[in-house]
Protein backbone atom coordinates (compact mmCIF):
# COMPACT_ATOMS: atom_id res chain seq x y z
CA UNK A 1 0.00 0.00 0.00
CA UNK A 2 1.15 3.55 -1.17
CA UNK A 3 1.46 5.82 2.13
CA UNK A 4 0.39 9.84 1.23
CA UNK A 5 1.94 12.28 2.20
CA UNK A 6 -1.17 13.65 4.41
CA UNK A 7 -1.01 9.88 5.67
CA UNK A 8 2.50 10.76 7.33
CA UNK A 9 1.96 13.83 8.01
CA UNK A 10 -1.13 12.99 10.62
CA UNK A 11 0.56 9.76 11.81
CA UNK A 12 3.79 12.40 12.76
CA UNK A 13 0.99 15.50 14.44
CA UNK A 14 0.17 12.30 16.32
CA UNK A 15 3.23 12.39 17.80
CA UNK A 16 3.02 16.42 19.11
CA UNK A 17 1.51 16.60 22.49
CA UNK A 18 -0.11 20.01 22.78
CA UNK A 19 -2.23 21.80 25.55
CA UNK A 20 -6.06 20.70 25.52
CA UNK A 21 -8.25 24.06 25.92
CA UNK A 22 -11.97 24.50 25.31
CA UNK A 23 -12.30 27.95 23.19
CA UNK A 24 -16.23 29.30 24.04
CA UNK A 25 -18.30 31.69 22.20
CA UNK A 26 -21.87 32.32 21.53
CA UNK A 27 -24.08 32.22 18.51
CA UNK A 28 -26.18 35.10 16.90
CA UNK A 29 -28.94 34.28 19.27
CA UNK A 30 -26.83 34.45 22.19
CA UNK A 31 -26.56 30.57 23.01
CA UNK A 32 -23.07 29.87 24.27
CA UNK A 33 -21.17 27.15 22.47
CA UNK A 34 -17.59 25.88 22.28
CA UNK A 35 -15.11 22.82 21.14
CA UNK A 36 -11.69 21.49 22.56
CA UNK A 37 -8.36 22.39 20.85
CA UNK A 38 -5.15 21.54 21.09
CA UNK A 39 -3.91 24.27 17.94
CA UNK A 40 -3.52 27.82 20.34
CA UNK A 41 -0.30 29.35 20.70
CA UNK A 42 0.74 32.71 21.90
CA UNK A 43 0.72 35.58 18.73
CA UNK A 44 2.77 38.61 20.19
CA UNK A 45 3.15 39.40 23.37
CA UNK A 46 2.43 43.58 22.27
CA UNK A 47 -0.02 43.68 21.64
CA UNK A 48 -0.83 40.42 23.87
CA UNK A 49 -2.82 38.04 21.05
CA UNK A 50 -3.04 34.26 20.24
CA UNK A 51 -3.66 31.74 17.80
CA UNK A 52 -6.24 29.61 17.93
CA UNK A 53 -7.42 26.89 15.35
CA UNK A 54 -10.63 25.31 15.21
CA UNK A 55 -13.10 23.33 12.22
CA UNK A 56 -15.12 25.70 10.24
CA UNK A 57 -17.90 23.16 10.32
CA UNK A 58 -18.87 23.35 13.79
CA UNK A 59 -20.98 25.62 15.76
CA UNK A 60 -18.00 27.53 17.04
CA UNK A 61 -16.88 27.61 13.54
CA UNK A 62 -20.00 29.18 12.20
CA UNK A 63 -20.97 31.54 15.40
CA UNK A 64 -17.14 33.05 15.44
CA UNK A 65 -17.90 34.85 11.99
CA UNK A 66 -20.43 37.09 13.78
CA UNK A 67 -19.38 37.06 17.42
CA UNK A 68 -17.16 39.97 18.73
CA UNK A 69 -15.42 38.23 21.35
CA UNK A 70 -14.39 34.65 22.26
CA UNK A 71 -12.21 32.61 25.43
CA UNK A 72 -9.61 30.46 25.24
CA UNK A 73 -9.75 28.84 28.63
CA UNK A 74 -7.11 25.94 29.57
CA UNK A 75 -7.69 23.00 30.81
CA UNK A 76 -5.71 21.38 33.92
CA UNK A 77 -5.67 17.38 34.33
CA UNK A 78 -8.49 17.21 36.52
CA UNK A 79 -10.62 18.64 33.85
CA UNK A 80 -10.73 16.30 31.49
CA UNK A 81 -14.31 15.59 31.53
CA UNK A 82 -15.04 18.98 30.44
CA UNK A 83 -12.04 18.46 27.71
CA UNK A 84 -14.24 15.27 26.64
CA UNK A 85 -18.13 16.90 26.67
CA UNK A 86 -16.59 19.76 24.52
CA UNK A 87 -15.00 16.56 22.12
CA UNK A 88 -17.58 15.14 21.63
CA UNK A 89 -16.63 12.24 23.25
CA UNK A 90 -19.71 11.48 25.89
CA UNK A 91 -22.46 9.91 23.96
CA UNK A 92 -25.87 12.29 24.20
CA UNK A 93 -23.76 15.20 25.58
CA UNK A 94 -23.96 18.37 22.69
CA UNK A 95 -24.69 21.76 22.32
CA UNK A 96 -25.57 23.71 25.33
CA UNK A 97 -25.20 20.42 27.79
CA UNK A 98 -21.96 20.87 27.23
CA UNK A 99 -21.52 23.59 29.60
CA UNK A 100 -23.03 21.58 32.30
CA UNK A 101 -19.21 20.21 32.90
CA UNK A 102 -17.54 22.55 34.94
CA UNK A 103 -18.43 25.80 36.55
CA UNK A 104 -19.04 28.51 33.65
CA UNK A 105 -19.77 31.94 34.63
CA UNK A 106 -20.08 34.91 31.81
CA UNK A 107 -18.49 38.01 32.79
CA UNK A 108 -18.70 39.39 29.60
CA UNK A 109 -21.93 39.02 27.37
CA UNK A 110 -20.99 36.38 25.04
CA UNK A 111 -18.01 34.69 26.51
CA UNK A 112 -17.94 32.28 28.99
CA UNK A 113 -15.41 31.22 30.99
CA UNK A 114 -14.48 28.21 32.96
CA UNK A 115 -14.83 29.52 36.81
CA UNK A 116 -11.81 27.30 37.91
CA UNK A 117 -9.56 27.38 34.36
CA UNK A 118 -5.72 27.63 35.21
CA UNK A 119 -5.80 30.39 32.67
CA UNK A 120 -9.11 32.30 30.90
CA UNK A 121 -7.88 34.61 28.02
CA UNK A 122 -10.41 36.86 26.35
CA UNK A 123 -10.13 37.92 23.26
CA UNK A 124 -11.65 39.79 20.38
CA UNK A 125 -11.77 39.04 17.35
CA UNK A 126 -9.20 40.67 15.26
CA UNK A 127 -8.81 38.29 11.96
CA UNK A 128 -10.17 34.78 10.75
CA UNK A 129 -8.01 33.35 8.01
CA UNK A 130 -10.06 30.62 6.41
CA UNK A 131 -7.48 28.06 5.47
CA UNK A 132 -9.29 24.09 3.74
CA UNK A 133 -11.11 23.04 6.70
CA UNK A 134 -10.20 25.36 9.75
CA UNK A 135 -11.06 29.17 10.65
CA UNK A 136 -7.51 30.53 12.40
CA UNK A 137 -8.53 32.83 14.78
CA UNK A 138 -6.55 35.77 15.61
CA UNK A 139 -7.45 37.49 18.82
CA UNK A 140 -6.51 40.86 20.28
CA UNK A 141 -6.02 39.62 24.37
CA UNK A 142 -8.36 41.88 26.49
CA UNK A 143 -8.43 40.15 29.89
CA UNK A 144 -6.35 37.28 31.41
CA UNK A 145 -7.87 35.30 34.61
CA UNK A 146 -5.39 32.71 35.88
CA UNK A 147 -6.58 30.38 38.59
CA UNK A 148 -5.39 30.97 42.77
CA UNK A 149 -3.63 27.37 42.70
CA UNK A 150 -1.32 25.16 40.97
CA UNK A 151 -2.48 22.84 38.28
CA UNK A 152 -1.00 19.60 35.94
CA UNK A 153 -1.92 20.73 32.47
CA UNK A 154 -3.69 18.10 30.62
CA UNK A 155 -1.99 17.29 27.87
CA UNK A 156 -3.01 15.30 24.32
CA UNK A 157 -1.25 13.10 22.34
CA UNK A 158 -1.26 9.93 20.26
CA UNK A 159 -5.46 10.59 20.21
CA UNK A 160 -5.69 10.52 24.27
CA UNK A 161 -5.55 12.80 27.12
CA UNK A 162 -2.56 12.57 29.38
CA UNK A 163 -1.84 13.93 32.25
CA UNK A 164 1.24 16.34 32.40
CA UNK A 165 3.30 15.04 35.63
CA UNK A 166 4.96 18.89 35.56
CA UNK A 167 2.57 21.24 38.15
CA UNK A 168 2.31 24.76 37.23
CA UNK A 169 2.36 27.10 40.42
CA UNK A 170 0.22 29.95 40.71
CA UNK A 171 0.65 33.15 40.12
Amino acid sequence: MIQRPSDDFRVGMRRLAGGVCVISGSTKSGEPCGLTATAVCSLTADPPSLVACINKDTRLGAAVRTAPAFAVNVLSARQRPVAEAFAGLISGVWGEARFSYGEWREERPGVPLLADSPASFVCELDQVVDRSTHLLLIGLVVDVRLAPQESNPLLYVDRQFVQSTHKVDSP
